[in-house]
Formats: structure tokens, C-alpha cells, sequence
């Protein structure tokens, strides 16, 4: 048996430590931002988020006992079922964010909000709301258990996962509107919606990579343009019309979302009438695809 390298083990080591503290201090920062927003923002003027934290907030109001209590007690089911579903590490860093988040709220409950003016209130608690939450998910964590629970029913009944969290939503906000008013839960809504698109920027940042198919006859001048002046490589691959049995070159290449008026322009320039198709990608990997730095 050949032995290992001992050098190398420390190396991996300390990338490992090196990882789990990373992890650490951004689910830190994520759940200290999420609870800004509820505490600084939503709490003060009476509106609400979706899941977990929206009946917190109702139960909060409704008793007089803390929020930060409510966000703990609530969220530690759900501790449980990630452990089940989705794995140890997942769940221990689900735990330590809701732990963060709940102290915090606690700690923040007596700060002054920062305006009373309900619709700045649910514009910015909304954007501190949903970058919290993203960074969490992101670094592997959770601060809100109506997902996990979703996943649950959508295995026994006939609704995906973003189904049953609208309709989970959808009853949160009805309860809010008699507990604080429906004005209150229509800006409920408005904080919940911005605080959604949030996380999605977050999770897949401002370098979201998208797919290009291209169609034209001036593939190769229009190729050629993509590569000078997007830095972006292509592939060419043979196509067939289906209507008139022509073969066609269809050009591929990978872009992220900010290069995407670019590439439209290089298309446009050269061939009015090719046909463009964008579409999003999950994740790209190998190749010589390397995602840029956004300045």
C-alpha cells in the first residue's frame, strides 16, 4: 500500500478549515442581515415575510412574547428533517444560522426603525431580507423551514415544491391581513416578492451564466466576433432544417448575464435576420469557460 503524503494531508486540512470558517462568517453576516430587516424595517411598520418568519411575526404580535423566541422554537423541526433529507452538514448549518438570527432579533427588538414610511419599509427590509437569506443558501444553510417542508408534501401530494410554498404564503398573508390590516399585507406581499428576487441575484450572482444558440449564415464572422470582443469561446454544430432539409450551423457559447446585450448587438450587427435563443444555466464547469471578475 503506498503512503500517503503527510504535507498533503495538512494541505487538504487547512483548505477544509479554511472552508468551514468561510462558511461560518457568511451564514454569520446573512442571518445578522435578515434580521435587520425584519427587526430595523418590517417588525416596526407591521408587515410581514412568507414562511416561518411571517408566523413568528403574527405569534409575536398576537402574545407579546420575543420574536428572536418564535424564529428559534418554530425552526427547530425543521432542524430535523434537513438532517433527514438533506444531510448532517446542511442541518448543523441551518441550526447555527437560526441561532444567529434569533439572538439577533432579540438584540435589535428595541432599536428605533430606521423610516415609518410602510413602502421604503418594505422595499429595503425586502432587499436586506432576501440578501440575508441568499447568503445563507448559498454557504449551505437555511433560515427559514417552509422549503423543507414543501419538499415533504410535494413527495405525497400533487404540487411541486414553489406550488406549495405559494400556497403555505398565500395563508400566512390572509391570517397577516386580519391580524394588521390588508394594507399591511398587501405590502407584505410587495417586501416578500422583492425579497424573492433578492435571493435569486444573490445565489446566482450578477455573473449568472446563460446559454447562446445561434442560427445564421454568417456563422463564422459572426463567431469570430464573439470571440474578440466577448472573450468568449464557440462551438459550431451541424444542424438541419426541418422544413426545408438545408443543413445549418447552429453556434454555441456560454455568456453571464451582463455580456448578454453584447452578444444580442454582435448579432444584430451582422445578421438582422438570425435566429437567437438565451437561456439560463444552473452551473457551468471545465472547458475553458472561467467566469470573469464584475468591476
Amino acid at each position: 500500500m503506498a503512503e500517503k503524503d503527510p504535507k498533503l494531508g495538512k494541505r487538504h486540512q487547512k483548505l477544509s478549515v479554511k472552508k468551514l470558517l468561510k462558511r461560518t462568517l457568511f451564514i454569520f453576516i446573512g442571518a445578522i442581515l435578515m434580521a435587520v430587516g425584519i427587526e430595523i424595517f418590517l417588525v416596526p411598520n407591521s408587515i410581514m415575510d412568507g414562511g416561518i418568519v411571517g408566523i413568528s411575526i403574527i405569534l409575536s404580535n398576537l402574545t407579546g412574547v420575543k420574536l428572536g423566541l418564535f424564529l428559534f422554537l418554530l425552526n427547530i423541526p425543521f432542524f430535523f428533517l434537513g438532517y433527514k433529507q438533506i444531510g448532517k452538514t446542511f442541518a448543523l448549518s441551518t441550526i447555527y444560522g437560526i441561532a444567529v438570527l434569533s439572538v439577533a432579533a432579540s438584540l435589535l427588538h428595541p432599536v428605533a426603525a430606521v423610516t415609518e414610511d410602510p413602502l421604503l419599509a418594505a422595499v429595503f427590509g425586502g432587499l436586506a431580507l432576501g440578501a440575508g437569506v441568499g447568503i445563507v443558501i448559498r454557504y449551505g444553510g437555511s433560515l427559514d423551514g417552509t422549503e423543507i417542508l414543501a419538499i415533504l408534501f410535494n413527495k405525497k401530494l400533487p404540487f411541486s415544491v414553489g406550488e406549495v410554498v405559494m400556497f403555505f404564503n398565500l395563508f400566512i398573508f390572509t391570517w397577516g391581513g386580519f391580524v394588521f390590516g390588508w394594507d399591511r399585507a398587501m405590502y407584505s406581499v410587495l417586501a416578500y416578492f422583492i425579497a424573492f428576487k433578492t435571493i435569486d441575484v444573490v445565489i446566482q450572482g450578477l455573473d449568472e451564466s446563460k446559454s447562446a444558440w445561434i442560427i445564421s449564415d454568417k456563422y463564422q464572422e459572426i463567431g469570430e466576433a464573439i470571440i474578440a470582443r466577448l472573450g468568449r469561446g464557440v462551438t459550431y454544430l451541424n444542424g438541419e432544417g426541418a422544413y426545408t432539409g438545408d443543413d445549418k450551423k447552429v453556434i454555441f457559447c456560454v455568456i453571464n448575464r451582463l455580456e448578454e446585450a453584447k452578444l444580442k448587438s454582435i448579432v444584430e450587427d451582422m445578421d438582422e435576420g438570425a435566429f437567437l435563443a438565451v437561456g439560463d444555466i444552473a452551473e457551468v464547469r471545465g472547458g475553458r469557460f472561467k467566469k470573469k471578475d464584475i468591476h
